[in-house]
């Protein structure tokens, strides 16, 4: 922090993902998706919490459309993701008045890696999304850069950056 004079913002973007159906659930799995989802975000925001309160600071936590309808065969990423969304409207009552938190949930932004060649997938997906187009990793950047410079009345909310695709769910 001293090389760099501070931290403003804190943004939580590291994420596990991976299905995991009721069968497949175990301690390992569990622990792995949770800690990494949902237990590190908080214990960042812990951490960070003395320079942010002193800066006037923001959080944004990175979540996901799927917290709400879930996405089928990834138990515990649900339930990360949720709690994520629970933890930034927590912390948004708790760091207030001096940390604003917020959330932004990605939709259809980049393809993973299994599904590149899935045509009748992402057909199926982009005729769920108002838009007809997945977005771009810059979509994401401009809502976050939004809630950190232009939303100083906004705190405990979520942005879903999804071309309308939850209108479709």
């Amino acid at each position: 922090l001293k090389i760099f004079g501070g931290i403003d913002v804190l943004i939580n973007n590291a994420s596990k993902f991976y299905p995991t159906k009721i069968n497949d659930v175990n301690e390992k799995s569990w622990s792995d998706i949770i800690d990494t989802n949902l237990k590190i975000p908080l214990l960042l925001s812990k951490e960070f919490y003395p320079e942010l309160k002193k800066r006037k600071g923001s959080i944004v936590n990175i979540i996901d459309i799927h917290v709400n309808p879930p996405l089928k065969d990834h138990i515990i990423y649900n339930i990360s993701k949720a709690g994520l969304l629970a933890l930034t409207k927590a912390l948004a009552k708790d760091l207030a008045p001096h940390i604003r938190v917020n959330g932004v949930s990605p939709g259809a932004i980049m393809w993973p890696e299994s599904d590149i060649g899935n045509m009748k997938k992402k057909k199926e997906i982009l005729s769920r999304i108002a838009l007809r187009r997945v977005g771009e990793p810059n979509d994401i950047a401009k809502a976050i850069l939004f809630l950190i410079q232009d939303a100083n009345y906004i705190t405990g909310q979520n942005i879903d950056v999804d071309g309308g695709r939850k209108l479709n769910m």
